[in-house]
């Protein structure tokens, strides 16, 4: 087992987390279990300071909940400004997103983090620059018909091609603003003015597969390798099938294809330094690539049996050992 180490894990507040599916919670178990000394602090606890990247931290112990309303976490000491690369081996940037312009202005600051000493996992730049919904272009040969825009023409020649269609925000999560628009449906060009009015960017449209009645299968891959995969089914009525949006996870293997998949994606992975990614794979079609801050691991291994978790920091701290 490799030496104790100084462990901030940037998230959102640990007070709201539901201990029973929250990855990032695992992470810090299996952190302390292994020795390493662990501390919390929000994004917005970031500051650049006359050169150098400080943290408004908190040390942090968590434990299981013992029963129905029993702690899941006790503060160790006061919250106290730090140099991240001076007080720290290494950052875990877990935060949720949305993927907007805070928080592409904390991939700013740790990258400027990381170019003072410190390891952080995923790689902030790499996380920067792989948005789930633009990341996964590069590999279009994999995905369903797709199409990027902010054209209402373009939206609807794309429909008039490929029938139903799927409308989703680039820079959305959890399922947030996902719609289903049939091939008939007049509510398009609302769809595509309410986009509009909510977000600057682009949208995104695929085709709908139908095979997500079937499941959209969670692969996580660490450090370029599957670990496991949950196949979510969305509930009655509905064809989000994203936990957050009421989906159900179910035990689940990977199909030859899916191996061939996450085959292709392993190297890239590898090589940008995202240790832990969760990939969604409907029909044998690759649908997003999501490295901000991936789920999935707890009900895999309540599935399988296996220790994610300890899968993840060994890839951690041999990254670390190499640097």
């Amino acid at each position: 087992m490799a030496a104790p180490l100084r462990v901030a894990v940037q998230m959102d507040a640990i007070e709201t987390i539901n201990v029973a599916g929250d990855s990032s919670f695992a992470l810090m178990l299996e952190a302390q279990r292994r020795g390493h000394r662990v501390a919390h602090y929000l994004a917005g606890d970031l500051d650049w300071v006359e050169g150098r990247v400080e943290a408004l931290v908190r040390e942090v112990e968590v434990m299981r909940p013992a029963g129905p309303g029993a702690p899941h976490f006790r503060w160790r000491g006061e919250r106290h400004r730090v140099v991240l690369a001076d007080a720290f081996d290494l950052v875990l940037m877990r935060q949720d997103p949305p993927f907007d312009m805070a928080y592409v202005t904390a991939t700013h600051l740790l990258e400027r983090a990381q170019a003072e000493g410190l390891l952080v996992v995923n790689d902030p730049a790499a996380v920067r620059n792989a948005p789930e919904k633009l990341f996964v272009l590069e590999f279009a040969d994999l995905m369903p018909p797709t199409l990027v825009t902010r054209s209402l023409a373009a939206a609807q020649a794309f429909r008039e091609r490929h029938g139903d269609v799927v409308v989703k925000p680039l820079y959305g999560n959890a399922g947030t603003a996902v719609f289903h628009v049939a091939r008939r449906d007049a509510n398009l060009a609302a769809l595509v003015e309410l986009f509009h009015h909510v977000w600057r960017e682009p949208f995104m449209v695929q085709a709908f597969l139908p095979e997500v009645a079937a499941g959209d299968k969670r692969i996580v891959l660490v450090d370029g390798e599957p670990a496991g995969a949950i196949n979510r089914l969305p509930r009655e009525g509905e064809i989000r099938s994203n936990l957050a949006a009421g989906g159900s996870a179910h035990a689940t293997t990977l199909t030859p294809r899916e191996q061939a998949i996450c085959d292709r994606l392993g190297p890239r992975l590898r090589d940008l330094g995202l240790v832990f990614v969760g990939i969604d794979v409907i029909g044998g079609l690759l649908t997003e690539i999501n490295v901000t801050s991936p789920t999935g691991i707890m009900a895999i291994d309540r599935f399988n049996g296996t220790d994610t978790p300890a899968r993840i920091w060994d890839a951690i701290e041999r990254r670390h050992a190499a640097r």
